[in-house]
């Protein structure tokens, strides 16, 4: 009986020590207004998986939200210039997904106006117009939804801005990936589908 009961309780050990319990990857920008933590598509894998590689060199931490505007979006990492995203590390083509639209907290990667519509690897904005932006659906790829902190995106649009919609006071970065299993989740305000 001794026996039989050490056996079991070993193979339990061995069985829970080989289980990993899943995570999932979330964005997390923090800010000196707050805290923003947003879902990554796994339908926009080059999208997804440029975030976590830019977040994981700390690419974004020593740039700001450059351009913020009231019902658009608060925009950061490399900023809009005549030549376009020429400071980009890399350029992605686009992920249009017809079941991932430009609602308010939606998370996209910003691009110039080139014919191919290839995002800049380092610039992204979030939406904060109540009624989504349409008109940006199936021009720039969504990779992303906001479920903690678009009260932090509400009070980041209403800043002073100067005639380019940068803040007078920047509003600095520093942009990390989570990894949060389904009950961390929920804690943080997101349950899985």
């Amino acid at each position: 009986m001794h026996k039989t009961l050490l056996l079991l309780a070993l193979a339990a050990v061995l069985v829970s020590s080989n289980y990993k319990e899943k995570t999932y990857a979330v964005g997390q920008i923090k800010t000196n207004m707050g805290e923003i933590l947003f879902w990554l598509y796994d339908e926009t894998p080059n999208h997804k998986a440029s975030f976590i590689k830019l977040a994981k060199q700390n690419y974004w931490d020593t740039l700001t939200f450059n351009r913020v505007i009231n019902n658009f979006v608060a925009q950061g990492g490399c900023p809009d210039t005549p030549a376009g995203f020429s400071d980009s590390p890399y350029l992605l083509k686009p992920e249009f997904r017809k079941n991932i639209r430009h609602i308010y907290g939606a998370v996209g990667a910003g691009r110039d106006n080139n014919p191919e519509m290839l995002s800049a690897g380092c610039q992204f904005y979030i939406v904060q117009n109540k009624n989504g932006l349409s008109r940006l659906d199936d021009k720039f790829t969504v990779f992303g939804q906001v479920f903690k902190g678009m009260d932090v995106v509400d009070a980041i649009v209403a800043v002073k801005t100067d005639s380019t919609d940068t803040p007078f006071t920047p509003i600095k970065l520093d942009v990390n990936v989570l990894y949060l299993n389904a009950d961390q989740l929920k804690v943080k305000g997101y349950t899985l589908p």
